[in-house]
């Protein structure tokens, strides 16, 4: 299948879409508050009503879910997955790390995905088998294969340790530098080698929907804390491929 039509039609899908966002970011924007207290603002509501009418003009009939406005009822081998704002809470803050995150499944397997990070003007691309793209070159995961030299992400410590107990301080305990570059920037810095682990204990498909095809293209892994890849598993782990090995024992406190 030639995927490179789906490709730029997604980095597209994401690039205007987070021109959209930036109408509003450091403007004092309030976010209101979901029924799980999340924030959401008009920016995101905006730029996912884009990003529907977009697909749903150019491939009609094709399934979509995204984080504000649910999934829609089409059943299609194709679905579209779609994250206006990942990182609201940075974007209300004013911090420039939130993106734009835009997916591609095609039977249940995510096949293109793009992330834009705004403020930045950083997008990163990949498709099946067409390699993993930041701003025109060519991305890779870094090589370094040992914790004490590793750089691990995440967005909130305070949510690791109430999902296990301890395992902040066992990362710690192997010397690696931890640090809260977290939600979608998080995952741009691993499959660009500028981190080496991301881990996150909740995530839905919205959140994480682009990072399984730019990890895969960018010799790494993303999956679950049990290592099974995909992005159905409701939590998040990204790596180099040299270090997964050594994150797995860790997280199972081997």
């Amino acid at each position: 299948m030639n995927l490179h039509p789906y490709l730029e039609f997604a980095a597209s899908l994401a690039y205007h879409a987070g021109k959209i966002t930036l109408r509003y970011f450091n403007t004092g924007i309030k976010p209101d508050r979901k029924a799980n207290n999340d924030p959401v603002t008009v920016a995101d509501r905006e730029a996912e009503a884009y990003v529907r009418a977009e697909v749903e003009k150019y491939y009609p009939g094709h399934a979509i879910v995204g984080e504000e406005y649910g999934e829609n009822e089409e059943q299609h081998p194709f679905r579209w997955i779609v994250d206006p704002i990942d990182g609201t809470i940075s974007f209300v803050q004013g911090v420039p790390l939130y993106g734009v995150l835009i997916a591609l499944e095609i039977e249940g397997v995510v096949k293109v995905g793009a992330a834009y990070f705004p403020p930045l003007d950083e997008m990163l691309t990949a498709a099946d088998g067409l390699g993993c793209w930041w701003n025109g070159r060519r991305a890779r995961v870094s090589g370094v294969d040992k914790l004490s030299e590793a750089c691990v992400v995440t967005s909130d410590f305070q949510h690791l340790e109430a999902r296990q107990s301890g395992i902040v301080k066992r990362f710690e305990k192997e010397g690696a530098l931890l640090r809260t570059w977290g939600d979608a920037y998080g995952y741009l810095l691993v499959a660009t080698g500028r981190a080496e682990v991301a881990l996150d204990p909740r995530m839905d498909v919205y959140d994480c929907g682009p990072y399984p095809v730019i990890m895969q293209e960018a010799g790494g892994f993303f999956g679950s804390w049990d290592g099974s890849e995909g992005h159905t598993h409701g939590e998040g782990l990204a790596c180099n491929a040299a270090l997964k090995p050594d994150v797995m024992k860790l997280i199972r406190g081997v």
